[in-house]
């Protein structure tokens, strides 16, 4: 038999088992699809590689897909089907319930909830294709099956429609929409003053639900903020112009010490953003409401009562794969739709829907005889392996390892030269594959520094002491202007480096991030190496926004600024011959920096023209002729800390929301501590006008 013959014989025997066995291998990849969605959901809320992210961004782009082909090739079969395949029919109703996707993913980039309009014409057509399948094939399975399929009919198109109305709540529009009628004592859940009675004990685990519960207390804060909504400090309408959230704030910010060391502002802050993140990428502001409490508790008993309606209807006349296929689609559905329900009444937002209810009863049974906190206990204490296992550690996953991404251009600068020549740097060239590169081997993650976040917090009292927010919220001062005019030598030296600042925010980023290894390589003195730590993250964590995620920086980004001043760098190199490649990042960077100081230094004022860099060496030169009692590298630390401010204050809202989705980003819950600050300078400008 010659090959073709071969060939084709193998394509006509795979066509006839797809043609008899299609829609069993269909549904079984859509069940299979949400198993995969349940578990792999929770690796967006912290940032992970491409690689790790990549079967669930597959997952989620198949599952609907599949679900939607899956059923337009049941209306098209069933008809035609052999009698003994008639239970088929039986699973349209649990394609609509795949539809409606888990709990813990309804998008997974922001701009999916814009589509939320797309999804609802999806969902009216789906709706009517299964009613065709139903009501044309259905009736020859028995009347049990009748029912049971109407059971699932009725979960599947509730689940669906669910998920429709969660996009259509995660939208910006919707969102400010729904905060503008509601009465702001209504917009969050005031148990502040009964944490302390329902503190569930002292290690890390309760202290964790300690401040979730804080979280959720002032979590319209950053809900309005990341909406840009008007936040309303109007009083408590008995002469006390401080609300209780206003003092909350008040006393979080005061910088009080977390357990295991980190402040619990910064761990309240990226708990808030936690819970935006609910709202913006999964069911949350759905699930969390009478409507979604009603589905979840109507669901397992409804897929139950459909088992049992199967099991008890007789198999006599089906197929006897499409049998365990049809329990594999019941077991799954009441798998998934229990671990809905118990997740949904143990999670903390249960707590805060509680707390805000109006039936007495009800807050009555589930929080005063303490029924709720024991089932959250028990949830946390069966959770905590895995929690171990994936974390490394025990406690909240909510919580972040607060981090900072590093990016050097001395590095790139160093890469550049060893690499310009080679077959590798041609192909990567060819291939467009540089820059991405680049930004890979360029980039490094550290831990923010320990002098980072109490400097900041003193940078932000002082900003808001003096008023400087304008009425959008917005910092009123340009970058830098605040760390330079707290005396008069700050403001001598602003008053000389402002000409070499640059004319937006993304060259004052670039310049001052070479001015800033040129000024630490020339010191004369060595600085204290934990200033010189914070001084460098500060400075490699904002040129890393300028380079790998512009759109967090203000301003229109400026790619060909960059590339430009780093083909001036790789030139100004060509000519030295001192160059040799080095083992570790920090020497690379030193190395370079040496070598632009003395490069700039040979040519003098009338050296080559390449602006940035001669601006860069203006700056350094301005900074090394610093001669007053205040050390210099406390200025520049301000300085940068001024920076990181102001990046995170005119940063775009929707920036903010959209790296929610890998992890916290360390500008963003800078915002979140500014959004606080900002409540506080209300309060304080409400007390002072209605004394």
């Amino acid at each position: 038999m010659s090959t073709t013959a071969m060939a084709g014989k193998m394509n006509q025997l795979l066509m006839g088992l797809w043609n008899e066995w299609a829609t069993q291998i269909l549904v079984l990849l859509s069940l299979t699809l949400q198993l995969v969605l349940n578990v792999l959901a929770g690796i967006r809320r912290r940032e992970r590689t491409d690689v790790m992210r990549f079967p669930l961004w597959l997952a989620y782009q198949l599952a609907d897909s599949t679900a939607i082909y899956t059923l337009g090739h049941l209306s098209l079969i069933s008809r035609s089907a052999p009698r003994e395949h008639n239970l088929v029919a039986f699973w349209a109703p649990f394609l609509l319930l795949h539809l409606g996707g888990p709990d813990s993913i309804t998008a997974y980039a922001l701009e999916d909830n814009k589509l939320w309009a797309r999804h609802a014409v999806t969902l009216a057509i789906q709706v009517l294709g299964v009613v065709y399948v139903l009501y044309e094939h259905i009736a020859g399975n028995g009347r049990l099956i009748v029912l049971a399929a109407a059971l699932m009919f009725l979960v599947g198109t509730a689940k669906y429609v669910e998920r429709t109305l969660a996009l259509w709540s995660a939208n910006f529009s919707s969102i400010r929409n729904s905060l503008k009628d509601v009465p702001r004592d209504k917009q969050h859940h005031l148990y502040i003053k009964c944490e302390h009675s329902h503190r569930q004990g002292t290690d890390h685990g309760m202290d964790d639900e300690f401040l979730l519960q804080r979280a959720h207390s002032l979590f319209h804060v950053c809900k309005r903020g990341m909406v840009d909504s008007v936040i309303d400090e109007d009083g408590d309408g008995d002469g006390n112009p401080e609300k209780p959230d206003t003092k909350a704030i008040r006393n979080l910010l005061r910088g009080e010490k977390y357990p295991d060391g980190d402040p619990s502002t910064v761990t309240v802050m990226q708990m808030e953003l936690s819970l935006m993140y609910d709202i913006l990428y999964t069911k949350a502001n759905v699930i969390h409401t009478y409507l979604g409490y009603g589905i979840r508790t109507m669901a397992p008993p409804a897929v139950v009562t459909s088992l049992l309606l199967f099991h008890f209807s007789g198999k006599g006349g089906h197929n006897r794969v499409d049998v365990p296929i049809t329990y594999a689609l019941l077991g799954g559905a009441l798998i998934l739709e229990t671990n809905s329900l118990v997740r949904s009444l143990g999670s903390s937002w249960a707590l805060a829907f509680l707390c805000a209810t109006s039936w007495n009863w009800l807050h009555h049974v589930a929080l005063c005889s303490g029924r709720w906190y024991r089932l959250r206990r028990a949830l946390l204490l069966l959770r905590r392996p895995a929690m171990i296992v994936t974390l490394g550690r025990q406690g909240s996953s909510r919580k972040w390892t607060l981090t900072m991404k590093q990016y050097s251009m001395m590095c790139s600068c160093a890469r550049r030269v060893n690499m310009s020549s080679g077959w590798f740097n041609g192909c990567s060239t060819f291939l467009g594959l540089s820059e991405w590169l680049d930004r890979r081997q360029c980039s490094w993650n550290i831990p923010a520094p320990a002098m980072v976040m109490p400097r900041l917090h003193k940078m932000l009292k002082k900003v808001f002491k003096k008023g400087d927010l304008n009425t959008m919220g917005l910092l009123r001062r340009k970058w830098g202007k605040h760390a330079m005019s707290t005396n008069a030598d700050r403001r001598k030296l602003y008053e000389e480096i402002k000409t070499f600042r640059g004319v937006d925010f993304h060259e004052s980023v670039l310049i001052w991030h070479i001015a800033t290894e040129m000024f630490l390589t020339t010191r004369e003195r060595d600085p204290s190496p934990n200033i010189v730590e914070a001084i460098r993250a500060l400075s490699n964590y904002l040129m890393f926004l300028f380079v790998d995620r512009p759109d967090m920086l203000p301003g229109l980004p400026q790619n060909w600024l960059y590339e430009q001043t780093m083909k001036n760098m790789v030139e100004s190199f060509r000519s030295h011959s001192g160059f040799v490649k080095e083992s570790s990042r920090l020497k690379q960077i030193k190395q370079v920096a040496g070598i632009l100081v003395q490069k700039y230094q040979d040519h003098g004022k009338s050296g080559p023209k390449v602006p940035r860099l001669n601006y860069a060496r203006g700056v350094a030169d301005e900074l090394n002729k610093w001669k007053n009692d205040e050390p210099i590298d406390e200025v520049l630390l301000d300085l940068w800390i001024d920076f990181l401010i102001y990046a995170a204050n005119r940063c775009n809202r929707e920036s903010h929301a959209k790296r929610l989705n890998n992890g916290c980003e360390f500008l963003t819950v800078v915002w979140l501590m500014v959004e606080h600050y900002s409540i506080l300078e209300n309060a304080d400008k409400l007390k002072q006008s209605n004394k």
